[in-house]
């Protein structure tokens, strides 16, 4: 499958405010998330490599205990094994990119 409308996925509510639509490649898994502000990922950390970009609103991002305010146009690499966190600030959406894939997502099946 070369070509997937993202608008065509059912979106998948991963966790309270966080609304996820999933695209597997052969070696990554690609989440488009729309998430409500205040919501948040508690840290945690997993095997996959993990990188955020993020496309609307404000969200702090922790990376291994540094922590920035991220808008559009940040993306945020989170290396294999490295504790992170996530709040949203604002409502917002972002793109967010593991390797290699990940079938489960906050213990939702997403495959």
């Amino acid at each position: 499958m070369s070509f997937i409308d993202t608008h065509e996925i059912e979106a998948v509510e991963v966790r309270p405010g966080w609304r996820g639509r999933f695209v597997h490649s052969e070696h990554m898994t690609f989440g488009y998330w729309e998430v409500a502000r205040g919501s948040s990922i508690h840290e945690h950390a997993h095997p996959e490599e993990e990188v955020w970009n993020v496309i609307e609103g404000e969200f702090e991002i922790s990376v291994a205990g540094e922590t920035v305010l991220a808008r559009p146009g940040l993306v945020a690499v989170v290396p294999a094994g490295t504790p992170h966190r996530v709040t949203a600030l604002t409502d917002g959406r972002a793109i967010v990119v593991d390797h290699p894939p990940r079938s489960i997502i906050g213990g939702v099946r997403t495959k």
